[in-house]
């Protein structure tokens, strides 16, 4: 097994958690678990390291919350996140980092800006123009690709359409699956960030994830519809922030 100082091992373990609690409902702390991930093992070879663990939340998800999944979202958001994916692993190299990073970071605050503003006007309609949908699955699939990070946008597009609970999480669950498991050849094959040294990273952390499972579905089952909406906001605008001083 590969080793790590005391200090990297509780962050990544740490981490590791907060993935599993995302994948069973507790969303849009994702800007905290990538960072824990870039800064124990780097920004790039982390990406490969977070996708099997990713597909074990995901395979976890999809048969949990298996009776909640709106099917007409994921096929109009799918094609254009496999878009943004693509755009991402062979464009996504030329982007400097800092201009990637506060990009998404300024439009996940807007976003967030304005589904706020949308409950403070009780505002009850939702978007249906295409181009929300592939504004959001494009900026979702280059933001995966990159870092990991295409939860803010999926949640934006979700708290937009005004899912319930359990149906916000089961199609993100079966979307993000979807998603994982077509970036996979392309972390072997093009970024080859996934191999057999990065497996090793990755089966270290499996119990914490699985353990991360565990609370966030206990978590789950305690919050109310309305309050997992606010709860996703204030993440989702922590993220965002978050992502500003990486």
């Amino acid at each position: 097994m590969v080793e790590l100082s005391v200090y990297h091992y509780i962050i990544a373990a740490l981490s590791a958690l907060l993935l599993g609690m995302t994948k069973a409902g507790i969303k849009g702390i994702d800007a905290l678990i990538v960072t824990g991930f870039a800064l124990v093992y780097g920004a790039k070879t982390s990406t490969g390291i977070l996708m099997p663990l990713l597909i074990i939340g995901d395979l976890f998800a999809i048969t949990y919350y298996k009776r909640h999944v709106d099917w007409k979202s994921i096929i109009k958001l799918i094609p254009w996140m496999i878009l943004g994916v693509l755009i991402g692993a062979f464009g996504g190299k030329t982007i400097p980092d800092n201009l990637f990073t506060y990009g998404m970071a300024s439009i996940i605050l807007f976003s967030v800006a304005m589904m706020y503003y949308w409950d403070t006007k009780k505002d009850n309609a939702v978007p249906s123009h295409i181009s929300f949908a592939a504004t959001m699955g494009v900026f979702a699939g280059v933001s995966t690709m990159i870092g990991n990070l295409a939860g803010a946008f999926s949640n934006i597009y979700f708290l937009a359409m005004r899912f319930q609970k359990n149906n916000f999480i089961g199609t993100a669950a079966w979307l993000f699956f979807f998603t994982n498991l077509f970036k996979v050849p392309l972390h072997i094959f093009s970024w080859k960030t996934l191999n057999e040294r990065s497996i090793l990273f990755s089966i270290q952390l499996v119990p914490f994830v699985l353990m991360g499972l565990f609370i966030g579905v206990l978590l789950v089952k305690k919050i109310k519809n309305e309050s997992y909406r606010k709860l996703i906001l204030f993440f989702t605008a922590l993220g965002g922030i978050l992502l500003l001083f990486r």
